[in-house]
């Protein structure tokens, strides 16, 4: 690992789904993980691989130790699927990383990769997708006592997008929340040398963000029922940004249940804070971080 705290972003969705987040103006994953870490620590650098690009190469043992954590955005792959040999290097990055001790975050897939490296079990979910904020999450018992969760309501809203759930946790992980759409919500998973955090939803997003996938998987959206016609999800979209440029507007917040859980920065992006203070500063700093109050 460097001197100076150097990460790598591991963004593994193909060129053909990059264009199409950028054609209806969202930040790609990479970049949306990027700009997280400089919002919160500024002084720290990343670099993103693109790993379906050319069959991307992926750091060997030795290389990853470059870096002092790897953090993965979620993707549309589906974890399970054993013909896909990018899905199988990616999982085999993932057990080199838990080798080697280097901390890893991540959201949605991530959880799942994580799991299943583990040698867990993810599967599809049985009442299809969960799309758009996922309500009322609740921390487990285990949650309520663990330092990704300082600081964070024991309940909350978060953004999300996921068809696939984890459904058995490997030995050395515990789910850490729970909703009533998704029974593991987020997991800390001990495996080999090292430990990865992941929560189902995503931190990383922003009202203007889950606008834009909206857009982005229109297609899916409707075939699901989630929307009438084009016309209805557009406008969605458009409440959304409204609220999004003017967080006063106590009128749609209210129609879409918009809370400080989902608009606060400092809320919505707990975990990852956390995740870096506990897992990437305290190895580099022995002295323990604080412990954020509890709102």
């Amino acid at each position: 690992m460097t001197d100076s705290p150097h990460f790598l972003i591991i963004d593994s969705y193909s060129k053909s789904s990059r264009d199409v987040f950028e054609q209806v103006g969202m930040t790609t994953a990479g970049k949306l993980y990027a700009k997280l870490l400089k919002q919160n620590f500024p002084e720290m650098t990343c670099e993103i691989l693109y790993s379906h690009d050319e069959n991307g190469k992926l750091p060997n043992e030795k290389e990853i130790l470059k870096y002092n954590g790897i953090l993965w955005p979620g993707c549309n792959l589906t974890v399970y699927d054993e013909a896909d040999s990018h899905v199988g290097r990616i999982l085999g990055l993932v057990d080199r990383a838990f080798e080697a001790g280097v901390p890893q975050f991540g959201s949605c897939w991530a959880a799942q990769i994580a799991v299943y490296a583990a040698g867990g079990e993810v599967k599809a979910h049985p009442r299809g997708r969960e799309m758009g904020v996922a309500r009322k999450i609740y921390l487990s018992a285990e949650g309520r006592n663990h330092p990704m969760y300082a600081g964070k309501s024991s309940v909350f809203d978060a953004f999300t997008s996921h068809d696939d759930e984890i459904t058995r946790l490997p030995e050395g992980a515990v789910c850490l929340a729970s909703n009533d759409f998704t029974a593991i919500q987020s997991v800390a998973v001990k495996y080999k040398n090292g430990e990865f955090w992941a929560p189902q939803y995503h931190p990383e997003y922003d009202l203007h963000e889950m606008a834009r996938l909206a857009l982005a998987r229109e297609e899916k959206l409707l075939k699901l029922g989630l929307f009438k016609n084009r016309d209805e999800l557009l406008h969605y979209v458009d409440e959304l940004e409204t609220i999004f440029s003017d967080d006063s507007r106590r009128d749609l917040r209210w129609k879409y249940a918009i809370d400080d859980d989902l608009l606060s920065d400092e809320i919505r992006q707990c975990e990852f804070v956390n995740w870096m203070n506990h897992q990437v500063r305290k190895k580099n700093n022995p002295a323990k971080p604080q412990r954020p109050q509890e709102k």
